[in-house]
């Protein structure tokens, strides 16, 4: 690997059901990156086969380095320095894991994080050079779900962000020396541990709540989501199959033809074509029904006596 160039530390974390659609977010970064830099993809896996270790390696380059690093053992020494105060079990930590890449990965200053249903028809280098200063992360708002009155309802009342404030944790740009100045993971762990708050999608908003005056705002091709109400944008560099909205679960997805472009090029699309024939009217009910619990808990926690906002607006806690 040539040493000369700067090196790119990109993260992603994923069980071993999801390595297909890893295959497809790697071998589209890896298309379009500028050859001007190097790469350093690290997978934070949970039981994540041999088998396919092998095989997403092999999708690596010259300019692409990939490795894979357990996240039970790097968790179980960042437990043991906290002195474990979660009163929860380790799976509560890994929903949590992207918080405590600034500790795990102490050798970086700065790093990408990207959930694995992505594809980035951009070149990622170009997001990596978003000046942060002294800001903790850059990322974009989360348009997704501006148009859904509980949702809006949830992060202004529940969350206590404005709606067009509120981002999406998916795609991040992580200040790593400024999250470990300000002790991010242990300002999470305590409020956790304090207040046990009830969330829609913790980790992010646990983001949203302590980083909420020192983000970047990326432009929205920086993190396009599929909505149906919305327009697409055009020419996206980075797009995020959110929530429901996978190309190898459903038909009609905005974005689709971008999936499958680099699916062809993953080593994984007879797998990825074998989940999308086996999703059926059964896993769809469930979609429905798991939206419309989010959609109630949504509602429940905007009216909750103990959210983020009564803690934060009635000054016992403060943001980074």
């Amino acid at each position: 690997m040539n040493e000369k160039h700067e090196r790119i530390p990109i993260f992603f974390a994923i069980d071993d059901g999801y390595a297909p659609f890893l295959s497809v977010a790697l071998a589209s970064i890896i298309q379009n990156a500028s050859r001007e830099y190097m790469y350093k993809i690290t997978v934070l896996h949970q039981n994540l086969s041999k088998t396919n270790q092998e095989r997403l390696a092999a999708l690596g380059a010259e300019h692409v380095e990939i490795q894979f690093v357990p996240m039970e053992n790097r968790l179980e020494g960042i437990t043991d320095r906290i002195g474990n105060r979660l009163r929860a079990d380790f799976f509560t930590l890994t929903i949590f894991f992207r918080l405590f890449i600034p500790v795990m990965f102490p050798e970086y200053d700065k790093a990408i994080y990207l959930d694995s249903d992505v594809v980035v028809p951009g070149d990622i280098s170009e997001l990596y050079r978003t000046e942060l200063g002294d800001h903790l992360l850059a990322a974009a708002a989360d348009h997704s779900v501006a148009g859904v009155p509980p949702f809006v309802d949830y992060i202004e009342n529940g969350v206590g962000v404005k709606k067009d404030q509120y981002i999406n944790s998916g795609v991040l740009l992580m200040n790593l020396k400024k999250m470990r100045e300000s002790r991010l993971e242990h300002r999470v762990l305590e409020l956790m541990d304090t207040y046990h708050f009830d969330c829609i999608a913790p980790d992010q908003d646990y983001l949203n709540v302590l980083c909420n005056d020192r983000i970047v705002y990326l432009p929205p091709f920086w993190d396009a989501m599929p909505a149906e109400a919305a327009e697409p944008i055009e020419n996206p560099k980075l797009i995020h199959y959110n929530l429901f909205a996978k190309p190898w679960c459903y038909d009609h997805v905005q974005y689709e033809s971008y999936f499958w472009k680099y699916a062809r090029h993953s080593g994984y699309m007879k797998e990825i074509m074998n989940c999308k024939e086996l999703y059926g009217e059964k896993e769809r009910q469930s979609d429905r029904e798991c939206l419309e619990l989010m959609l109630e808990r949504a509602k429940a926690i905007a009216a909750a006596e103990l959210n983020f906002k009564s803690v934060f607006n009635s000054g016992r806690e403060k943001r980074l």
